[in-house]
């Protein structure tokens, strides 16, 4: 491991930082950088995946060509395929003119597929292609066009897991990985690290603001290195941004830095209020989650009118019946339950009476509970379902995305449908 190397590519693409692990994946891009082989690029949203592209194509014979740097989870998927691979005049509605694709403006270049677990299965074949034989058609010809391109991946979810639930192509995964490189996350790297992130953010911004620069006290230091930063670097940088104009103080304690942290996430893998056996399902689309979304509920509402039912049914016991309202004893109301209770299609208005017995039977109509089921449809259930995940994971897309088990880009395809561009 060459530490000089590495000292010399950290000044230059400013990263920050002394974890052995992140040396380590330094030092394999340096390696690998002189080659043509294929790399893949894992860690957690936020962790800073997107330097170690352009280390590689900086220190490659590419580095005169173009570099291109595509997010594959925010390109809609009915045009994902002309993004890439470009298209022919009139090859669909709107194509009014030719499209290189990205593929054929970085030729003898290097481009970056981010989020590449996100790829349709219809594209990650055309993908592999071009990783086989350096061959691709454009959408809408039939002409076979040539491309030598690097290609370095990046993604933030297990390929393993989204191989076996047929997300992802497993050969298309072999073929990418040939070169793996693992970015560690915050919370594996040493304190010393987060540290030395924050003094850099919270100089770059008094530079950049011409304001006095936050320090931290003892206590809040502590409570800095042991928040486990679910969002990486890019929450740590959020966060130095907040408070160093938010707060007036330029002296932080624990105090004030733990008003500015949210709660910790507890990381599972499923939406609050699933049960155990809920928690160990996987969705293969957003179709399946709303059907078992609307399943449970329907097993509710049918529950709900077996005991309406019964209620309708069973004659109630003669006598009279005290019902609190409040915890004052002084304050109840006594009902008449002479009368069996029954289901009315039109309930008649009953205000209970405090302090006087109610001598008109109770009511309980069937039909408000039969309009519960009427009422719910896959359009509710799915508004309130991306609802809850949004305001769950404060407004993060990616996250949401994540909770929901769909991609990116039909969540903001959702978003978009329903209304929802305030979160």
């Amino acid at each position: 491991m060459n530490i000089q190397k590495i000292k010399e590519t950290k000044q230059r693409f400013g990263i920050i930082g002394n974890s052995p692990e992140l040396n380590r994946a330094i030092d394999v891009a340096l390696q690998v950088a002189p080659t043509d082989l294929s790399v893949l690029i894992t860690g957690e949203s936020g962790v800073g995946k997107e330097h170690f592209p352009q280390i590689i194509h900086q220190n490659s014979a590419r580095k005169h060509n173009k570099y291109i740097a595509v997010n594959c989870g925010a390109i809609p998927e009915g045009t994902i395929d002309s993004e890439l691979f470009g298209h022919v005049k009139g090859a669909y509605t709107g194509a009014i003119d030719e499209r290189r694709g990205y593929f054929g403006e970085a030729d003898k270049g290097t481009i970056f597929l981010d989020e590449i677990g996100e790829l349709p299965l219809s594209t990650q074949a055309r993908l592999l292609r071009v990783l086989e034989t350096g061959e691709y058609i454009r959408v809408g010809s039939s002409t076979v066009e040539k491309t030598n391109v690097r290609i370095v991946a990046a993604t933030n979810v297990n390929l393993a897991d989204a191989i076996q639930t047929g997300r992802f192509r497993e050969d298309l995964y072999y073929r990418l990985s040939t070169i793996p490189i693992k970015v560690p996350a915050l919370k594996e790297r040493p304190r010393e690290d987060i540290e030395l992130l924050f003094r850099k953010f919270a100089l770059d911004v008094s530079d950049r603001y011409k304001i006095p620069a936050v320090h931290l006290t003892d206590s809040a230091r502590q409570l800095l290195v042991s928040y486990p930063w679910p969002g990486n670097i890019r929450q740590l940088k959020n966060i130095t941004e907040q408070i160093s104009l938010l707060s007036e103080q330029r002296e932080i304690t624990a105090d004030v830095l733990r008003d500015f942290l949210p709660s910790a996430p507890s990381n599972l893998p499923a939406m609050l209020g699933m049960d155990e056996e809920a928690k160990g399902k996987t969705f293969a689309n957003e179709r399946e989650m709303l059907y078992s979304v609307l399943f449970e509920m329907r097993k509710d509402i049918a529950e709900l009118r077996a005991k309406v039912s019964n209620l309708t049914t069973a004659a109630s016991p003669v006598g009279k019946s005290t019902v609190d309202y409040a915890a004052d004893e002084d304050t109840h109301t006594t009902i008449d339950i002479s009368q069996p209770v029954v289901a009315h299609p039109q309930p008649q208005s009953f205000t209970p009476s405090y302090g006087y017995e109610a001598s008109r039977p109770a009511v309980i109509d069937a039909d408000a509970v039969e309009a519960v089921e009427v009422s719910v449809s896959m359009q509710d259930v799915e508004k309130e379902a991306i609802r809850h995940a949004l305001a769950h994971n404060r407004g993060r897309r990616k996250d949401a995305a994540r909770e929901l088990q769909i991609s990116e880009r039909t969540l903001y395809r959702k978003i978009k449908q329903y209304g929802l561009d305030n979160f």
